[in-house]
């Protein structure tokens, strides 16, 4: 497996196609995360605008390699291996986008409250932004894989339902992913940290379920 994340690695830095994804949370960020700005709520922006940026890195990922090249690498490694390299790249990529993003937000915001009146306590603020920023990279990925091929295979319907989906999770209540982010934007109001434990718990289930059946129908279909 380690040969085949620095394959997929490989590939997707060769490619650039990285650049628009990359670029897009960097305008998220821009606007969003600003001198100033009370240091959770910045952090939960971050978190919240990396889901739609780790779903577009997925499809570039399971899309990146040659249908050729991914015929040869299949019969080499099996399908369902390379899928899930490919998902796991992508994974890894939007986890170092969203820690850099959460440095940058602890650098560039000021550790009080909304009202200005609370300190917050920096190493916990960190340490809940970097979960935040876990859960919504893990449901993104899942959201990637479910929205990409071997699940869907018509662009005209896989990029409809990967928006759809990646607008839902962050603000459908019973989503983990809006939960995590959720507690930072209210605690912001108090000054209150609340490290989203639960939330990324959940989001390691959903995204390795949502991935493993993603790999299952690579299998398959191969």
């Amino acid at each position: 497996m380690k040969a085949l994340l620095a394959y997929q690695t490989e590939l997707l830095v060769r490619s650039q196609r990285w650049l628009p994804p990359l670029l897009l949370y960097a305008a998220f960020l821009g606007l969003g995360v600003q001198w100033g700005r009370p240091l959770l709520d910045a952090l939960g922006y971050s978190a919240a605008a990396l889901l739609p940026v780790a779903v577009w890195l997925v499809r570039v990922c399971v899309s990146g390699e040659p249908p050729a090249a991914r015929h040869c690498t299949a019969a080499a490694a099996g399908p369902g291996r390379v899928h899930l390299a490919s998902v796991l790249t992508a994974l890894l990529a939007a986890c170092v986008l969203g820690a850099a993003a959460t440095l940058y937000a602890v650098a560039v915001s000021e550790p009080h409250s909304s009202e200005g009146h609370v300190e917050v306590p920096l190493p916990q603020a960190a340490g809940a932004g970097l979960l935040a920023v876990a859960a919504c990279a893990l449901f993104g990925t899942a959201v990637g894989a479910l929205c990409s091929r071997p699940v869907l295979r018509s662009t005209g319907v896989a990029v409809p339902s990967a928006v759809v989906a990646a607008l839902l999770v962050l603000v459908a209540g019973g989503s983990p992913a809006n939960a995590a982010v959720s507690g930072l934007v209210t605690g912001s109001h108090t000054g209150t940290v609340t490290v989203p434990w639960m939330p990324a718990g959940l989001s390691v289930a959903v995204a390795a379920a949502a991935v493993g059946f993603a790999c299952r129908q690579a299998s398959r279909r191969s």
